[in-house]
């Protein structure tokens, strides 16, 4: 059993955001493939992603992004983010990270496998109020089942509900690509995030 695993959750590209010129579909697949090249990078971490609502051609054009050994399967429940960290497969802990983060640092994962030693649950919180990553130990506590968190969900929500001081670990924050202020976020001098970027330059 290998002891870590993330997943990549990505959604529908109906009713997504996209750069001004830029279709929804392939702003969507440019993020989950830079997301995903963050996460298979990083070392002793088996990789998979997860597509909600996903039809066969949406999971086609995802799996074609990933290596092929990476498992690419759909998810499509009112608890997106807890089924496609329980079809990850066995491990002691799972984080789940949303498509929409292609210049994550792949640090900030690690700050939550570390912190899921001893919490329940670890968050990686989103400038905009979000969550960008959520981090699970397994099994999951019985708390986090009934309060099947999802990115959009409040970290204020979660602190009210965790049974104990230090439940949740809090990782640093980050930002999530989901409206036009966000892109002044990305770092031309920053290595990697290349086909969002090369979607920005119309390429």
């Amino acid at each position: 059993m290998n002891d870590r695993r993330v997943v990549v959750l990505v959604v529908p590209a109906a009713g997504t955001w996209a750069p001004p010129g830029r279709t929804p579909d392939a702003w969507r697949l440019a993020l989950a493939e830079d997301t995903y090249e963050v996460l298979a990078s990083l070392d002793r971490v088996e990789v998979a992603v997860a597509v909600t609502g996903g039809d066969k051609a949406a999971l086609s054009q995802i799996a074609a992004l990933t290596w092929p050994e990476t498992p690419v399967y759909s998810v499509d429940s009112p608890r997106p983010v807890l089924d496609a960290i329980e079809q990850a497969g066995p491990a002691a802990a799972v984080v789940a990270v949303s498509y929409d983060v292609p210049d994550l640092p792949g640090l900030l994962i690690g700050k939550l496998f570390r912190a899921l030693g001893s919490a329940d649950l670890a968050v990686t919180p989103a400038e905009d109020g979000s969550l960008a990553a959520i981090g699970v130990s397994l099994p999951l506590a019985t708390w986090i089942t009934n309060a099947a968190p999802t990115f959009d969900t409040p970290l204020a929500d979660l602190e009210q509900l965790k049974p104990r001081r230090h439940a949740i670990a809090t990782g640093p924050g980050w930002h999530r690509l989901r409206s036009a202020a966000d892109l002044a976020r990305l770092d031309p001098g920053l290595e990697g995030w290349d086909a969002t970027r090369s979607l920005l330059r119309g390429a």
